[in-house]
């Protein structure tokens, strides 16, 4: 399996139509079963998301802050990354099912540029060492930051989150992003 060859043509398919790859994922079970998340890329709206717009309070058109993904956008990108797919014969062997999707509105947040795109959104997060005695953390996303003076904080290795958590005392906690296990925004109404 080439899941990194894989990731590759479906980010070609998403960028030739305006879109993001979020995340790849191979599982096998009774049948093998490739899922591909797609996003909109931040600030792009696009017109076949539909009306990816908000009225502000004058009543005008805004932005919407965080555009969606239309079934048409899923289906546009499924059909040519299986024809990439099968023409590359990225997939050995026979039969598999491809689904590509919105990665949803409790999205997982997988790199650095995710927590700065989604900064003031609430988030859970959980590490594979403690820090500060905690393994889970749940709170407001509030950037990304660098202790160190050079490097982007986007690539560095060095990067950490900010949280602000609530509670008796609220906070603001810093955790690196080399120690996060797993990380998804929580659906807010």
């Amino acid at each position: 399996m080439q899941l990194e060859k894989i990731r590759e043509a479906a980010e070609r398919v998403a960028r030739s139509e305006g879109l993001e790859v979020v995340d790849v994922e191979w599982k096998i079970g009774k049948q093998r079963f490739l899922r591909v998340y797609i996003d909109r890329v931040p600030g792009s709206g696009g017109e076949s998301a539909g009306d990816s717009s908000t009225r502000d309070e004058n009543g005008n058109q805004a932005p919407d802050p965080y555009p969606k993904i239309s079934h048409a956008d899923c289906e546009r990108v499924s059909k040519q990354l299986s024809v990439i797919l099968d023409v590359e014969e990225l997939i050995p062997g026979p039969g598999y099912t491809l689904e590509v999707s919105s990665p949803g509105m409790d999205r997982a947040l997988k790199k650095a540029a995710d927590y700065v795109r989604f900064t003031g959104r609430a988030a859970k997060v959980w590490t594979e060492e403690p820090v500060g005695e905690m393994k889970f953390f749940e709170g407001r996303l509030a950037g990304v930051v660098d202790d160190r003076v050079s490097g982007s904080v986007l690539t560095d290795p060095g990067t950490k989150i900010r949280l602000e958590l609530k509670g008796k005392t609220p906070r603001i906690v810093e955790v690196p992003l080399a120690l996060i296990r797993k990380a998804h925004l929580v659906v807010e109404f």
